[in-house]
């Protein structure tokens, strides 16, 4: 049964594209149902987010790429025709090489984001929820799993910021250490400033102070941290509390210039503050710059650091995937093996029943009241003529036929591949 992954991604399909195919998580069981029921797939899963939907599928002769690229199209209810071009299909190895690859986020369009680790997991839970997971699927996203431990423990992918907000809480971390006990200023209420948020409460930070030009929108943010929301026009009797001042709105003009924060060091006694300014145009002036216990960086200081740690990661990159070289192979060995277990199945089976067999005529012979000796006797010579009188006859007649390669495989499988019997 041959695994298979048909899929699109940032990659392979643009926006447009990949926006009309994605699942929203109540839909996702019910869609695995209905794939399951084609004949011929054994198993599947799905990773959809918003870069990319792959389905992951153990399938038989009886289904195809074809077959899940029309459930794939009737799902969202597109011409198969048309989503063609965008697809890749993986197979066998090439699918495990690539789930290796896409859990530890070397396929990602953030090279090394952790984000994408969680969401395989998310797939994974969805498919054995919905039971579409078998033997192989479970064991492939498992594994998956492992590797990408491995790489991050091993490499450092993630150990470096590549994204802006993540980059200033980097720098704040070098000047301040840890952050607990110091506040944020944040001047802004996007992605970027919430993702800052997030990522400074991550590192320690308890007290926050959200300003934003709608009140309301910085008391959504404020509130999921305990913070205090404020309008701009209060920002300079605020600034004076902040250790931290991380800005990104869309103002024309800056907000905060040099004077009201020259008055703020006044009033907080010269202890250092450090500032952010990721906003283009410009949030703060750039004078401000030039005070004495203050640490201004911009967003081309961020995009320095950015592409130095992008630098590394793709160093770290290129570890990975010597990891997964590796890693591949081992699953597919752990694949191939799976091939002989029904032969494995069926000796042990025969050898069972031949033994229950003797076995009975032996408790038999000692109910007679026969010699206890005498029976044991006829048990181990009896048992050990019916185990072995196939595998000999075979033997040979492979000899009589100058078959040298079962010979060969003969002493290989019995373990007396040596040189006594030559």
């Amino acid at each position: 049964m041959p695994l298979l992954t048909l899929g699109l991604s940032h990659k392979s399909a643009p926006l447009a594209v990949r926006e009309r195919l994605v699942f929203d998580s109540e839909h996702v069981a019910p869609a695995l149902a209905r794939l399951q029921a084609h004949e011929g797939v054994q198993e599947a899963a799905l990773i959809s987010t918003c870069n990319r939907t792959e389905v992951y599928t153990v399938l038989d002769s009886a289904a195809s790429a074809n077959t899940v690229l029309h459930w794939l199209a009737e799902s969202h209810r597109v011409d198969p025709g048309w989503l063609r071009p965008y697809m890749y299909v993986h197979q066998d190895a090439e699918t495990v090489r690539h789930l290796l690859r896409v859990a530890p986020g070397l396929d990602s369009l953030v090279l090394g984001e952790p984000q994408i680790g969680g969401q395989a997991k998310a797939a994974y839970n969805e498919a054995l929820n919905a039971g579409t997971l078998g033997q192989i699927l479970d064991r492939l996203f498992q594994y998956a799993f492992a590797v990408s431990k491995q790489i991050r423990t091993e490499t450092g992918i993630g150990a470096h910021p590549v994204s802006v907000a993540f980059a200033a809480v980097t720098l704040a971390r070098q000047i301040f250490g840890d952050l607990k006990g110091y506040r944020g200023l944040l001047i802004g209420a996007g992605e970027t400033i919430e993702l800052t948020a997030r990522h400074l409460h991550e590192q320690g930070m308890r007290e926050f102070i959200v300003a934003n030009r709608s009140r309301e929108r910085a008391r959504e943010l404020a509130d999921q941290y305990n913070g205090q929301a404020i309008d701009l026009a209060s920002l300079p009797e605020h600034l004076e509390a902040a250790d931290v001042v991380i800005a990104s709105t869309g103002s024309q003009l800056p907000l905060l210039g040099k004077g009201s924060v020259e008055r703020a060091l006044r009033r907080r006694k010269h202890r250092p503050v450090f500032m952010v300014d990721i906003a283009v145009p410009r949030d703060i002036e750039p004078e401000v710059g030039d005070l004495d216990d203050v640490y201004l960086y911009t967003v081309d200081d961020l995009q320095e650091v950015i592409d130095d740690n992008m630098r590394s990661r793709r160093e770290a990159a290129r570890q990975a995937e010597e990891i997964i070289d590796l890693q591949v192979e081992r699953f597919q060995q752990w694949l191939r093996s799976l091939d002989s277990v029904p032969v494995i199945r069926r000796y042990r089976d025969q050898g069972i029943a031949q033994r229950d067999e003797v076995l009975a005529r032996a408790r038999r012979r000692l109910n007679r009241g026969d010699d206890p000796d005498e029976v044991l006797q006829y048990l181990a010579h009896t048992l050990t003529n019916r185990l072995l009188h196939e595998p000999t006859a075979r033997l040979r007649e492979a000899s009589e036929s100058g078959r040298a390669d079962l010979l060969d495989a003969a002493r290989f499988l019995l373990g007396i591949d040596d040189d006594r019997d030559r």
